[in-house]
């Protein structure tokens, strides 16, 4: 009985509070509207410098069909290379392609033609896919050369193929559609967890703590009382959400919502009693946030939220077990996107498991009511 007028307590402490139902409803609509077009890979808009050797037709065509592309934006036409060197040095273009001296020429007397490309790789990822796709567009610009010039038709059309790429679970390759439901896990990560934990960081601040310490309340309820409130704002984040993912991006769970409630409320003990055991060691409130800061940041970056698990060193991965936030970002990924079931899930939810038992427990047992 004495664990509802403490939950009660709980609840009219957030009501009371102007700025936190505001920000229950803030974060989600900024990470979830801004964020998946702001933090993504998709590479596009690279900026290009020509380096035209041979001022022909096809050179020509070539450097007209790079231009149309979505990925690439033509800064210049440099009259030579050392020149095209000088803008990426100044940042002002990222790729350089070269087209060889009768490009033209060779291209009609012997169908081949040379074209030179170099990528400023201070940024790997940008350069390789960079590389990538310019690569494909003078290869899409061979193959219409080819089909211009009738060499595409041969007599054997037994042997002539062609591959139509399928990709399943995200067919558009859209990177909004991956991020956006480890954003969701991100913002439970930061409702849920740490705000539990800064709450008993200001009573201890304040005071008022002290006044619970008097009283025979135990740890078990005590620490209860906490993670009920942030529970259940967790629950209406999750939903809040998902309803503006399907508004905005019109993407809705492929599997079962029953399946991600599930998951969430164990999650969410998850990160709330690893708050609370980061509150019960900090005795000011700047140190609670250090620390806090120093878990999310590892957190974040060995979850898989940018980068995939399986990218990272082995040694790496090993860590990654560790990192309750990976899981949970990986069955909302599975669930939202391949529609997998519980059974599929059970590894996860194991895990998830060992880790409510074990930070609930470690919150409650270095809860100190003599502080």
């Amino acid at each position: 009985m004495v664990i509802k007028y403490l939950i009660e307590k709980e609840l009219k402490q957030i009501v009371r509070n102007k700025f936190l139902p505001k920000l229950f409803i803030m974060l989600p609509t900024v990470m979830l509207v801004i964020m998946p077009w702001a933090a993504n890979q998709e590479v596009k808009g690279l900026k290009l410098s020509v380096v035209d050797n041979d001022h022909s037709t096809f050179s020509e065509r070539l450097t007209q069909k790079t231009d149309a592309s979505e990925y690439f934006t033509l800064t210049d036409v440099s009259s030579s290379n050392d020149e095209a060197l000088h803008s990426v040095e100044s940042g002002k273009a990222d790729l350089i392609l070269e087209i060889e001296e009768d490009f033209e020429k060779n291209l009609v007397s012997s169908g081949m033609g040379k074209v030179m490309i170099s990528a400023n790789a201070v940024n790997g990822v940008k350069s390789g896919l960079g590389s990538s796709y310019l690569g494909s567009v003078v290869t899409d610009f061979s193959a219409d050369l080819r089909e211009e010039s009738g060499l595409n038709h041969t007599p054997n059309r037994g042997q002539k193929f062609n591959m139509a790429p399928y990709y399943q679970f995200n067919p558009h390759l859209d990177y909004k559609v991956f991020m956006v439901p480890a954003l969701m896990v991100m913002m439970l990560t930061l409702l849920s967890g740490f705000l539990p934990a800064l709450n008993i960081v200001g009573e201890k601040e304040k005071g008022t703590i002290e006044q619970m310490n008097v009283t025979p309340v135990g740890k078990f309820p005590f620490v209860l009382s906490k993670l009920m409130p942030y529970w259940l704002v967790g629950f209406l984040v999750l939903t809040y959400s998902m309803l503006l993912a399907w508004w905005v991006y019109g993407l809705v769970p492929a599997g079962n919502l029953l399946t991600i409630y599930l998951f969430a409320s164990i999650y969410i003990l998850v990160v709330s009693g690893l708050g609370l055991v980061i509150s019960n060691k900090s005795a000011t409130m700047q140190q609670a946030l250090f620390v806090m800061f120093f878990f999310l940041m590892i957190f974040i970056l060995m979850s898989g939220l940018f980068t995939p698990v399986s990218s990272m060193p082995q040694w790496a991965q090993y860590i990654t077990r560790l990192n309750p936030l990976r899981y949970f970002i990986e069955v909302m990924r599975m669930v939202y996107l391949k529609g997998s079931s519980f059974t599929e899930l059970i590894p996860y939810f194991r895990a998830l498991c060992i880790f409510a038992v074990v930070l609930n427990f470690w919150a409650i047992i270095s809860y100190r009511k003599s502080n």
